[in-house]
């Protein structure tokens, strides 16, 4: 792919996403800062040949025979994939996505010589709570598309003035339009310093944190950090698991028989995931420029590793075009393929190096957990309370999955707005 077009004053905005991103971005506002605390609006261009040349590398698939298997257990299923592309390559439209996201305010900033994009929607509601909300992976910030609005506006969605949010979106480092890094050292401690420092360069001295996935764990870390102006958080993968039972589940041990019956169904779940369904984590733990070749090279190879993921990760079956458009879905994968950010996305994984699950021992900072059904583990409230010694908000919702917020957007608005009520 040719490099981007972009046109700004200070440097190029996102330098280190190579020559296949394609992006362009507006330049800086007349404002008198134009030094590394500039806060610049972007908008995404991506040239029409980027798009061209992905449907010819689509075409030019070379496919591996089918499955010897009549399920999921050997991974995505080649018809299933090859219906997903034929989709993508004829009859899907990267410009209608596009679209949506540049009517929203869009910006970018350098944080520690890295530029981090987010969206910044304030609410028409004068008292309304700052909040910064995460993706995760294989997510992106689109997982929060249908929930901005609500959260912001509320009003205008049913809701009352009293629940609405000032709403920050950023991408990770390495994942769609910001930055990706060029050394070590950006894993979650770092992006929770840096989300500190995009608050505070936005003039917000009290705001809470909210995540999912990575997400979840940027806010963790947020929280053990205790960054200043965090007044709480709230996660949909809460990390829950005693030390004594994530023992017994890495050695691959039987459930203790001290369990209580929720206990025993996330130690199950758990336990399933780490022998069948990890062999991504381990990979992206340890060799994430290994894997990353294909994911930036083959967007067949990039869909086959990302759209495993959403039969397993939603509440759906596994049928995820129950919960999720097959657009929807693709949206997600090409803006991954368009910003050539498979291998850098992958890289968090190695920088944390840890098991997510693990109990976080937090003991002052507000803590809200809501448990979705078709969460990759239930964590009981037993184990939340054991960790979260200021457990504010805790609730098992009876919808939704690893996605909660694309999956069931009203569902999960509710819960965000329920979870933060009591620190308003």
């Amino acid at each position: 792919m040719p490099a981007p077009s972009l046109s700004l004053t200070r440097r190029n905005v996102l330098a280190g996403m190579a020559a296949a991103s394609g992006l362009r971005a507006l330049p800086v506002r007349a404002r008198g800062d134009v030094g590394s605390e500039a806060i610049q609006p972007f908008r995404v261009d991506v040239p029409e040949e980027d798009v061209a040349d992905l449907r010819r590398r689509l075409a030019a698939t070379r496919w591996p025979k089918r499955e010897t298997v009549t399920n999921q257990s050997q991974g995505v299923q080649l018809a299933k994939l090859q219906e997903l592309v034929h989709y993508w390559m004829t009859d899907y439209d990267w410009r209608k996505v596009e679209a949506r996201l540049n009517t929203l305010p869009m910006f970018v900033t350098e944080i520690n010589d890295l530029d981090i994009h987010f969206i910044h929607v304030r609410s028409p509601h004068a008292n309304a709570m700052p909040m910064i909300m995460t993706h995760g992976w294989p997510g992106s910030i689109l997982e929060f598309l249908k929930v901005i609005g609500p959260l912001t506006d509320p009003t205008a969605h049913g809701g009352a003035a009293k629940d609405a949010f000032h709403l920050v979106v950023p991408s990770i480092p390495g994942f769609g339009f910001s930055g990706k890094p060029t050394k070590t050292g950006w894993g979650s401690d770092h992006i929770g310093r840096a989300w500190a420092v995009l608050m505070q360069r936005l003039g917000y001295e009290r705001y809470v944190s909210q995540g999912g996935d990575c997400g979840s764990v940027i806010s963790h870390r947020m929280a053990l950090q205790n960054v200043p102006g965090l007044i709480g958080i709230h996660v949909n993968m809460p990390g829950t698991v005693p030390k004594e039972i994530a023992s017994i589940l890495v050695a691959g041990g039987a459930a203790p028989s001290s369990l209580t019956e929720k206990e025993r169904t996330a130690f199950d779940a758990l336990g399933t995931f780490y022998r069948d369904s990890c062999g991504y984590a381990n990979m992206m733990v340890t060799r994430p420029q290994t894997i990353g070749y294909s994911l930036v090279d083959s967007p067949v190879g990039l869909a086959a590793w990302i759209y495993e993921k959403f039969p397993q990760w939603t509440y759906s079956g596994g049928e995820p075009e129950r919960v999720l458009t097959k657009d929807e879905m693709l949206d997600d994968i090409s803006l991954y393929w368009l910003t050539a950010s498979g291998t850098s996305a992958a890289q968090i994984y190695w920088e944390d190096h840890s098991n997510n699950f693990n109990a976080v021992d937090i003991a002052k900072m507000p803590m809200a957990v809501t448990v979705f059904p078709g969460e990759i583990y239930r964590a009981p409230r037993t184990w939340a309370e054991r960790c979260y010694h200021n457990l504010i908000y805790f609730h098992e919702a009876d919808d939704g999955g690893h996605f909660a917020a694309w999956e069931q957007p009203k569902l999960f608005t509710q819960e965000v707005r329920a979870a933060f009520r009591s620190l308003r």
